[in-house]
């Protein structure tokens, strides 16, 4: 009817753009566009809510109100996701903080980094400066050769984390799971699924209790898998299948440059709950060009993907904005949709943030690029 067309377009399919207006004060303001004061304000979303209610099988209320100030990064098909690391270089890194990151940056659905999560839920606060310690791992990831002083920091970093992580493995052994279902809800709500968890409870140093807990706390947050480095261990991964099974969740594998087309294949004969957590991005920066194949031949294995743009060996392997490297980003997303493959794209931000940027408005450039190449671009 021309009348609810005209109400709708007034502001109730007001798309998701970070911080919105209210549903109401947009609707209101677009038709009244001079001064609105409160209480003329307060007197119209009155009546406008008044009618809605009086009348929702006509409106279609309920359902709107539920949804239209929450992120949708399901673009026609293909779901993109981000894994939390993203935002390492914001200052607050609370489970709050990080949830108002990923609305903010328009995403629906992450692979969460342990911290939030386990500080939410009670963790003792880690001493070594996080942002610090990821700029070292990194520069080091990346072949670069550590000055003295930088493998001093390095290894003091490492001493430090030895001990406080000694202090977390016995807090893991006692925590109650329902924090990790609080958060679980806080995220829902607010129209954020968690499909992935990552904490650092799954290498070979982990003893199986805090191996468990990792399993038990993904599952109390809702995700159906979790990662970790591939620990290029047979046994390891023969063990984190077997325990993944009683768990009945996943375990995917992360890789860097040294992913190949066969990485996986032990860990998979192993164990159906053993799956690929394949990183596009350092793909190409390991010098290999059969991406979609791989795709293809191992997509029912595959629990997520990280999304990042690197130039491949000849151009020298940087982490680039999405667009300007090498990695095919546009003929795997392109491939995910043409075949209806439902494991999330997970956006990782890696390039360098521009001066005057952040990582939500880089990340949210991100996902406008996939919007652009999947056709779900406004």
């Amino acid at each position: 009817m021309a009348w609810q067309a005209d109400w709708i377009a007034d502001g109730f399919s007001v798309p998701y753009k970070g911080n919105t207006r209210s549903i109401l004060s947009y609707s209101i303001m677009k038709n009244h566009p001079h001064k609105v004061n409160r209480r003329r304000f307060i007197g119209t979303s009155a009546t406008l809510l008044t009618g809605m209610a009086a009348a929702p099988s006509i409106w279609g209320a309920p359902a709107i109100l539920t949804s239209y100030n929450k992120p949708n990064s399901l673009i026609n098909g293909v779901q993109i996701g981000a894994i939390t690391y993203s935002f390492r270089s914001m200052p607050d890194q609370s489970a709050e903080a990080t949830l108002k990151y990923v609305l903010d940056s328009g995403i629906n659905a992450i692979e969460l980094m342990g911290d939030p999560a386990e500080t939410f839920a009670g963790k003792s606060e880690n001493p070594v400066n996080r942002q610090a310690y990821y700029q070292l791992i990194r520069k080091q990831r990346g072949g670069e050769t550590l000055d003295k002083g930088e493998e001093e920091a390095l290894q003091n970093m490492e001493a430090q984390m030895g001990e406080y992580n000694k202090s977390v493995a016995q807090w893991r052994t006692k925590v109650a799971m329902d924090k990790f279902q609080q958060l679980k809800k806080m995220y829902k709500d607010a129209g954020v699924r968690i499909y992935g968890f990552k904490p650092n409870a799954f290498g070979q140093k982990n003893s199986d209790a805090e191996i468990d807990y990792g399993f038990r706390a993904a599952k109390a947050l809702g995700a159906d898998h979790v990662t970790l480095e591939h620990p290029s261990n047979d046994a390891h991964t023969q063990k984190l299948g077997q325990m993944a099974a009683k768990h009945k969740i996943y375990v995917a594998y992360h890789g860097h440059e040294q992913q190949t087309p066969t990485l996986w294949d032990t860990a998979l004969s192993q164990s159906k709950h053993n799956m690929l957590n394949l990183d596009l991005g350092h793909y190409t920066a390991a010098g290999n060009v059969d991406a979609l194949e791989l795709i293809s031949g191992k997509h029912e294995r595959i629990s997520s993907m990280h999304l990042k743009d690197r130039q491949n060996p000849e151009h020298g392997k940087a982490n680039m904005p999405w667009g300007q490297g090498d990695t095919p980003i546009k003929q795997v997303l392109q491939l995910m949709q043409g075949n209806k493959y439902t494991f999330p794209a997970t956006a990782e931000l890696e390039y360098d943030i521009p001066t005057g940027s952040d990582a939500v408005k880089e990340l949210s450039k991100c996902l406008e690029y996939c919007r652009q190449i999947l056709g779900g671009s406004e």
